[in-house]
């Protein structure tokens, strides 16, 4: 017979893994219900509690280097938690929240700070020298880069589908500027961990992925173009 799979238990873990960042309280339980409504909300389709998942796995496994990791784990819980693909927008929109929210749970005002501060730093993942928990945070958000091939092409095909108003080729052109730049810079990661784990991987999806748009493809009707958030 079937099991049916309630959302609860569909994401314990993922209330488990809030229950650790905050004193318990009924506040701190409301929060994480919204923001686990919000990661499942249907216009999403890559940033959804799967990507929340893989960030929080990712800064764990670089944990060690951040000077505060749980306001890392903070930041990553709140950093598309508004996602309406309005760069700038949506992650100033989502520190705000992290604002409002999070002294209510109890959490220290120097940590809602940080947590903030590092929301607004996913806007252009581009941490300061020296940034410890910038550098992790920006670090594990573009992990999915490094995805094996088939987890790589999911990932490319759920961006695909959160612009599937833009036309093909005008999505294609904005993608491929995004990859190109994206190649052109000198090192994808900043941590020398998370350089060792993923930057070689992460450097043939990309150029792969270049690749394939780069083959001719009919013309379509419209126009627009993807804004340059690639995870």
């Amino acid at each position: 017979m079937a099991t049916t799979v309630t959302p609860a238990a569909r994401d314990a873990d993922l209330a488990a893994a809030w229950r650790r960042l905050t004193p318990d309280s009924a506040a701190s339980r409301a929060v994480c219900a919204e923001l686990l409504a919000r990661w499942a909300e249907p216009h999403r389709r890559y940033h959804t509690r799967d990507h929340l998942r893989a960030v929080l796995a990712a800064v764990d496994r670089l944990a060690d280097l951040a000077a505060d990791a749980d306001a890392v784990r903070l930041a990553a819980w709140f950093h598309d938690a508004i996602y309406d693909g309005r760069p700038g927008w949506d992650e100033e929109r989502s520190a705000q929240l992290a604002l409002a929210r999070l002294p209510r749970c109890g959490v220290p005002p120097g940590r809602v700070a940080e947590t903030a501060r590092l929301v607004r730093l996913t806007a252009t993942h581009a941490p300061e020298p020296h940034d410890r928990d910038g550098e992790v945070l920006c670090d594990a958000d573009l992990a999915i880069l490094a995805a094996p091939a088939d987890g790589y092409a999911a990932y490319a095909a759920a961006v695909r589908e959160e612009y599937r108003h833009v036309p093909d080729a005008a999505f294609a052109a904005g993608r491929a500027e995004v990859l190109a730049r994206l190649l052109a810079m000198p090192r994808l990661f900043r941590t020398p961990l998370a350089r060792e784990l993923w930057e070689e991987r992460a450097r043939a999806n990309l150029a792969a992925e270049l690749a394939r748009l780069a083959q001719p493809a009919p013309p379509q009707p419209g126009g627009g173009e993807p804004h340059d958030e690639h995870a």
